[in-house]
């Protein structure tokens, strides 16, 4: 069967992952990790964590699972050093640059790559593991079918999240808490402003789905090819954990799953019940929810009384082999033996001879499988007594007692990882500008392109565009690259045809903007079609290390991640060209479920565009793009007056949304100008530009 995977945010809910029943943890190291504010190891305690848990037959991954940022980067090696030494068992990394670190300091240390990394089809799943990782978390907004479909055609493990929170957005791919708030999710320190009343259409809380519980479902994962089964809750109460973990290693094993128990599952968290999310390859309504007084009322103390005791006995998991030797003259000798080939030995003076009743094979097996109160489990015991000697009760469970603890002293020694790393000093990034204007490129919603998109370095069509028209407008002037969407659910088929078609319509160039998504499938097909791909800003790019590996991998440039500030980007070293978006409605989630429209069928295909109206009054427009949906900021970034202030950067992109051709004109204008040129009406935005993130 496969792993499961509990999480932990502290030492409590340690102790009830472990027992009950979990065959993997993950935990967060201090600071860089996608749970910051929960309880975490630090230095001394993460050995101990470790120690304890190989004692128990449990493995440990370690949450590496961050943007990092260069100035950030001595104290990240010290940190994976302190990791390394602990003996952990595996690292879950988000940043590309952070995984090449990794793997240059730590090459035996298995990399896992986080759902953060938005991993949501087969391309993204093999190209993980030509970069030598072992496992993709996959995101959570795939179907059965499409985890079976990456499960028989890559040999990466998958890790599917199985119970917890369900964000709406796809996960590593949401800035909606860094833009309203400067708490970016991406650093570990998301303040949920989803789960806040956002209205569309008017329905409320558009944003906010109910808690995932899959725990029926992972029988038929376990088929399709999943090899780990994980429990989201860093955060959550070590009951929480205790109750996940009891059902879903339950389900794991066959069992039945007591209705109490269920029952006191969602009693201790949920929102509005529970949905099984996109496992049955349906959306809609019944999938949103929030928590409601009744949600938190229903976590009493009993309730909790109830789940502390699932964890309040050991959990005994580990098989051990007994062998017991009672010879007279020789000392009585009992040896115990894991399934790893640690054997651990105790011993007593030589036996005496028996007054009444000798002992027994029958006595001492019966007396050596009661291994109650430990983590082992007398799978085999094995008995060599010569006939007449005595050995009392006590002295055998004097002997079985001292064995195992002396076997539980071997299992908890960690073996540290080996670790070597040399300081990052990246190459100095060197800027060209001939003409000393920062080349522009343009991101468009439609092929109705103004006229002054021709004086852009490169402007972006969507990938559906006709190919006539493609030509069309290479014909007119415009230079035209392809943009893919961000998510490609479902799509994956239709776009090397799609790219085939423009390729032959003379397009040369690709925009790509996520790893688990068209990156990867565009960097592989335009290679073999002759066609250049331009790194988009949802690539979360955020450190020298992380554009070497994008250099590395092939592509001609990149955007670096809005949620730096200038000064940050202007520092990033390294050779591949870079550039900042410095105009338009920044994207704050990508979401396979619509927040406007969505039946269990799929997308209704609004006639109008959609929008979100927070509390405040606020909207939010939404586009769609058949397969996902994007939530923009409501007011547009503005720095066409700001343009010298914008530092070591090769080029700007200006994305156009709800613009009219007239205000596309406008604007481009003002850009190209460079002279400083305010807004020209309402209200504007600077982002995270002069701000930068939170560093909590």
């Amino acid at each position: 069967m496969p792993e499961l995977l509990s999480p932990v945010g502290g030492p409590e809910q340690l102790l009830a992952a472990v027992r009950c029943g979990a065959d993997a943890v993950y935990l967060g190291a201090k600071g860089f990790n996608a749970r910051r504010n929960a309880h975490n190891f630090g230095a001394l305690d993460l050995p101990q964590a470790v120690s304890y848990c190989h004692e128990h037959g449990v493995k440990v991954h370690v949450t590496v699972n961050t943007l990092v940022t260069d100035p950030e980067w001595p104290q990240l090696l010290d940190t994976l050093q302190h990791i390394a030494q602990s003996g952990v068992d595996a690292v879950i990394v988000q940043d590309l640059g952070v995984a090449q670190t990794i793997r240059e300091a730590c090459p035996t240390l298995p990399l896992h790559a986080s759902t953060q990394m938005a991993i949501h089809n087969l391309a993204g799943a093999q190209a993980l593991w030509q970069q030598g990782f072992a496992r993709a978390v996959l995101a959570r907004e795939l179907c059965l079918e499409e985890i079976r479909a990456i499960a028989d055609n890559c040999p990466i493990e998958l890790e599917v999240f199985v119970h917890g929170a369900l964000c709406m957005s796809v996960s590593g791919l949401c800035t909606l808490s860094s833009m309203l708030g400067g708490r970016s999710g991406n650093r570990g320190l998301c303040a949920q402003p989803c789960r806040l009343d956002f209205r569309c259409r008017g329905r409320s809380h558009a944003l906010s789905l109910k808690d995932l519980c899959a725990v029926r479902h992972v029988r038929a994962l376990a088929e399709a090819g999943v090899a780990s089964f994980k429990i989201e809750g860093r955060m959550k109460r070590p009951e929480y954990v205790a109750a996940a973990t009891h059902a879903c290693r339950l389900a794991a094993d066959g069992q039945p799953l007591p209705p109490d128990l269920m029952r006191n599952l969602g009693a201790v968290f949920s929102r509005s019940g529970f949905t099984t999310g996109y496992l049955d390859g349906r959306l809609g309504r019944e999938m949103f929810g929030t928590r409601t007084k009744e949600d938190v009322t229903g976590a009493t103390e009993e309730v909790f009384s109830e789940l502390r005791n699932l964890y309040r006995q050991e959990c005994q998991r580990v098989p051990v082999s007994f062998r017991l030797t009672v010879h007279a003259g020789e000392p009585v000798c009992l040896s115990v033996r894991d399934g790893d080939g640690r054997e651990a030995f105790a011993q007593s003076p030589p036996p005496e001879a028996a007054r009444n009743k000798p002992v027994t094979e029958e006595r001492c097996v019966e007396q050596l499988r009661k291994t109650g109160g430990t983590p082992f489990l007398a799978q085999e015991v094995s008995c060599d007594l010569e006939d007449g000697l005595s050995v009392p009760v006590s002295l055998l469970n004097r002997l079985r007692r001292e064995a195992l603890e002396k076997l539980e002293w071997l299992r908890a020694v960690h073996e540290p990882v080996a670790f070597s790393m040399k300081p990052f000093s990246p190459t100095p990034h060197r800027v060209y500008l001939p003409d000393g204007k920062l080349p522009l490129r343009a991101r468009f919603a439609n092929a109705s392109l103004p006229e002054a998109a021709k004086q852009c370095e490169r402007v972006y069509l969507p990938y559906t565009t006709a190919p006539e028209k493609l030509a069309a407008l290479q014909e007119e002037g415009f230079r035209v690259a392809l943009d893919l969407p961000r998510g490609l659910f479902g799509m994956e088929q239709a776009l090397k045809q799609r790219l085939a078609e423009a390729r032959d319509a003379g397009v040369t160039h690709v925009w790509a903007g996520n790893l688990g998504a068209d990156s990867i499938r565009a960097a592989a097909l335009a290679k073999e079609l002759g066609m250049t791909v331009h790194g988009g800003f949802s690539l979360n790019v955020t450190n020298s290390a992380a554009i070497e590996w994008y250099a590395a991998f092939g592509l001609a440039d990149t955007e670096l991640s809005f949620e730096l500030a200038l000064s940050a980007a202007a520092a990033l070293g390294g050779e591949l060209p870079r550039g900042l978006v410095l105009y338009g409605r920044l994207p704050l989630m990508l979401t396979r479920n619509c927040p406007a429209a969505n039946s269990a069928k799929g997308c209704l295909h609004c006639t109008a565009a959609p929008e979100l109206t927070d509390r405040k009054g606020v909207h939010f427009p939404v586009q769609c793009y058949g397969a996902c949906s994007e939530v923009l900021n409501s007011v547009p970034l503005w720095m066409a007056d700001r343009l010298a202030e914008v530092k070591q950067m090769d080029f700007g992109v200006l994305r156009f949304t709800t613009e009219t051709r007239e205000e596309q004109q406008r604007i481009l204008e003002a850009y190209l100008r460079a002279d400083g040129t305010p807004p020209a009406q309402g209200t504007f935005t600077r982002g995270l530009y002069y701000k930068g993130w939170v560093m909590g």
